[in-house]
């Protein structure tokens, strides 16, 4: 199936120089570190919810759509991100995935963050990108990285040279967990890590024609780890993602029944204890946590639809604090 690639960087530039021009309405925080534009989203920034998804549009590199709405599919916690993508693969894997691994330093003072948005499209750092089959071409790039403190210019200048662009050209915006802004932008990628385990499951890219996603909006905490505990089991317990797929209705049936969290060994309680009972070890985590609680895979050819996984307000409540 011949697939035809539009510019993430293009469709981006708008809605970051809109990002940048309503700073001050905002909560925003608008500075430059060797000619790189970096956007405090909750440093020293107050940032919000608005922020947050307007964040969260740049991160799917202007392919997507995200909304906030009050609904009762979480009574007890009714605030919740709509996301739909027109192309799932490219929005989500081939901008919004947090792909790009970034360091400078070392010791105790090294600087660490995972960039993503459209900026990974032009530096290709993942070989992701070999599998996709893409590459952007731009003059004005855009990264976001989940931190609470400034990059070091080195690296900046790094980054952009990495995307072939002038320090100038390039917009870094910087969205601690802990903050509103920051916390939005990830329950937004409620769709992309539906995308991310249909990935890892081995079913084909090509054949995810269409998808949307919701995930409640979380009470943010002071401390990393809870915060971060939060956005996640936002997704995993609270998460609904609906995918359409080409293709035999017994494959999309295969894939809804185990794209969802409750499919994985780690899964029964909240991820920031999970996290913990590994020593704080990412990498020990069963990769097939991370995706939404319920998934509905509809099979265009024939019209089926599938729906297995289910949302649970009790893990939820407990995570969040109530």
């Amino acid at each position: 199936m011949q697939q035809t690639w539009v510019s993430v960087n293009a469709l981006c530039r708008p809605l970051v120089e809109s990002l940048v021009r309503d700073a001050a309405a905002l909560r925003l925080k608008i500075s430059h570190l060797g000619g790189v534009t970096l956007v405090d989203a909750g440093i020293e920034a107050r940032g919000g919810l608005e922020a947050g998804r307007r964040i969260a549009e740049i991160c799917m590199g202007g392919l997507g759509t995200v909304t906030l709405s009050q609904s009762s599919l979480t009574p007890a916690w009714p605030l919740r991100v709509n996301v739909h993508a027109t192309d799932p693969v490219l929005s989500c894997l081939g901008s919004q995935y947090a792909g790009w691994s970034l360091a400078h330093g070392q010791g105790k003072g090294a600087f660490y963050a995972l960039g993503s948005g459209p900026a990974r499209a032009l530096s290709r750092k993942e070989a992701l990108f070999k599998e996709l089959g893409y590459q952007d071409r731009a003059e004005t790039t855009a990264l976001v990285m989940e931190v609470d403190r400034l990059p070091p210019e080195e690296l900046l200048l790094r980054i952009a040279a990495d995307c072939g662009v002038r320090p100038e050209a390039l917009t870094v915006i910087l969205t601690p967990t802990q903050s509103l802004a920051g916390g939005l932008q990830v329950v937004a990628r409620v769709l992309e890590v539906a995308m991310h385990k249909a990935h890892e499951l081995g079913f084909p890219l090509e054949r995810v024609l269409d998808g949307s996603g919701s995930a409640p909006v979380p009470p943010p905490a002071p401390d990393f780890i809870t915060a971060m505990g939060r956005t996640n089991d936002a997704i995993l317990f609270a998460g609904q993602v609906h995918l359409f797929v080409a293709g035999p209705a017994a494959e999309a049936e295969e894939l809804a029944r185990r794209l969802p969290s409750s499919t994985s060994r780690d899964y029964g309680k909240p991820f920031a204890q999970v996290f913990k009972d590994y020593g704080c070890d990412f990498f020990k985590i069963d990769p097939m946590l991370f995706s939404p609680a319920r998934v509905i895979v509809t099979a265009v050819d024939s019209g089926a639809s599938f729906q297995f996984g289910r949302l649970d307000e009790a893990l939820l409540a407990r995570s969040f604090g109530a």
